[in-house]
């Protein structure tokens, strides 16, 4: 049986989150993946990275226009196994929050919440203000995971893309998916 899983990219910086989720979701045959890019994540994208719309379009097997609020992954009756935003800007946390449904990237998280699916948020500022932490602690009130894209050195990374696929890799095990070769503390480490 395919899972379904929706890639939200929106406008913090670090477009390359939710490009390495597309990245290390496409091989696997047993998931489809359905993206919304925020009009913020589009203008990051030209300003970040090298990435064409068109590459990134391509990566995934089907992509919603922000404004299509009357698409398949607007609806509950569209069964997925979540949400992913990777990265999750203040303003898209802040909706999300609040119930505000004003694009297709929060109308379809505020779906993955009241069906009871997981959404996981990479959330991407710092510092934080009070507003943020109280809308963190709203979403996780109502099921949400808050997952910041915090490096972990103690699996050496050799690179920045060491440290971009370690934090989406651990995201994506949230949904439990198995990310090939994704280090984990410990398991490397002989018995003593």
């Amino acid at each position: 049986m395919i899972r379904r899983l929706i890639i939200g990219i929106s406008g913090a910086s670090g477009f390359q989150y939710g490009y390495k989720a597309l990245q290390i979701l496409q091989p696997l045959p047993d998931l489809e993946t359905h993206l919304v890019i925020s009009k913020g994540a589009d203008m990051t994208r030209m300003l970040e990275t090298p990435y064409s719309k068109e590459a990134v379009a391509t990566m995934a097997d089907a992509i919603y226009p922000i404004g299509n609020l009357g698409a398949a992954i607007s609806s509950g009756s569209f069964r997925t196994a979540g949400m992913l935003v990777a990265p999750c800007s203040m303003r898209s946390l802040a909706a999300i929050a609040h119930g505000c449904n004003d694009n297709l990237l929060t109308r379809a998280a505020d779906v993955v919440l009241k069906e009871r699916r997981r959404l996981v948020l990479m959330v991407r500022e710092s510092p934080l203000n009070l507003a943020h932490l109280d809308n963190m602690k709203r979403v996780t009130e109502m099921g949400g995971i808050i997952f910041p894209p915090v490096p972990a050195f103690y699996q050496q990374p050799q690179s920045v893309d060491d440290i971009i696929t370690y934090s989406v890799g651990r995201a994506l095990e949230m949904f439990d998916i198995d990310v090939p070769d994704l280090p984990h503390w410990g398991e490397d480490e002989p018995n003593i």
